[in-house]
């Protein structure tokens, strides 16, 4: 097969078949105090719905099947101005269980079409890659506000810049998040003051895993952080793996369970590679759609 060939059969493959081949991860992380039950928790990032997306929607929709404990939306569920009514479709079955969100830049902002290359680049650090936007040349204003009272209404907590909390049974669950580190909406400084005495768990949310975010989340002690964005590098080498984080995290915990060390405290760090891409570049290659289903468990006396 020539060079041209195999490029093409790639490509197709990224486009045609991949970017489709939605797939749950499990991970288990041992961050609750000792004696406490199992929680399972079920991380949903980087939809990017696009309106005719029925085999997503579907994926979606089955997952509550998994029957969580509770639900962490990391956010950008749009990429279309007019999915809002099918993001609520898709998430419909899940938002019958408690959860908590924070947004993405592209839930306020539409993507705009780019040279898909550029990515591959551009220094990350305030640059957009295959899946981000910046502000200040953004034209496309989503309708974010009735997906955000959707959620709200369905009881789903959002922490937007604040804190938040879940009750499981008699377990007491904290929550502190950030507005989108990628087009500096966080405001960490509102938020400071790490996990709450009174909370059997506490847990840092984010869209993108700044680090700077991850630094002001782990020193103040918080045993866990999830964070989406990334994609897991969208196109990946086999056997390599990412090329671009789209923020200034290194490559190596694009996605996956990975630590996070600052000021003398170690955080765990979740990163979903998420489930879409943006609808102007809808490849993903070795480095399929994903979900996860997070077991938290008790961790070493």
């Amino acid at each position: 097969m020539s060079i041209a060939a195999a490029g093409a059969a790639g490509v197709a493959y990224a486009a045609g078949i991949e970017v489709r081949s939605f797939r749950l991860r499990r991970v288990t992380v041992p961050v609750l105090p000792p004696g406490m039950r199992d929680l399972r928790v079920l991380q949903i990032s980087d939809i990017h719905m696009v309106r005719g997306q029925r085999k997503k929607k579907r994926w979606l929709q089955s997952l509550a099947g998994l029957r969580p404990d509770f639900i962490v939306n990391t956010g950008d569920n749009l990429s279309d101005p007019e999915a809002v009514p099918e993001v609520l479709d898709a998430l419909g079955p899940l938002m019958e269980f408690p959860g908590v969100y924070v947004f993405g830049s592209n839930d306020y902002y539409g993507p705009k079409l780019r040279n898909p290359a550029r990515y591959l680049f551009e220094k990350a650090q305030g640059k957009h890659g295959l899946n981000g936007n910046a502000p200040a040349v953004q034209a496309i204003h989503n309708p974010w506000e009735p997906m955000r009272d959707a959620f709200d209404a369905a009881g789903w907590t959002n922490l937007t810049n604040t804190r938040g909390r879940l009750k499981l049974d008699r377990y007491e669950l904290a929550f502190t998040g950030l507005d989108d580190p990628h087009i500096k909406r966080d405001r960490y400084a509102e938020v400071e003051g790490g996990p709450e005495a009174d909370a059997d768990l506490s847990i840092g949310v984010v869209h993108a895993p700044y680090l700077r975010v991850l630094d002001s989340f782990t020193a103040d002690g918080y045993p866990l952080v999830l964070a989406g964005h990334t994609h897991g590098g969208q196109l990946c080498i086999p056997f390599y793996g990412a090329l671009v984080t789209n923020c200034d995290l290194d490559t190596d915990r694009v996605k996956g369970l990975s630590t996070h060390r600052s000021a003398g405290h170690t955080s765990y760090l979740h990163v979903s590679a998420g489930c879409g891409t943006n609808r102007y570049t809808p490849v993903r290659f070795a480095c399929p759609p994903e979900a996860t289903l997070l077991t938290l468990t008790s961790r070493p006396a």
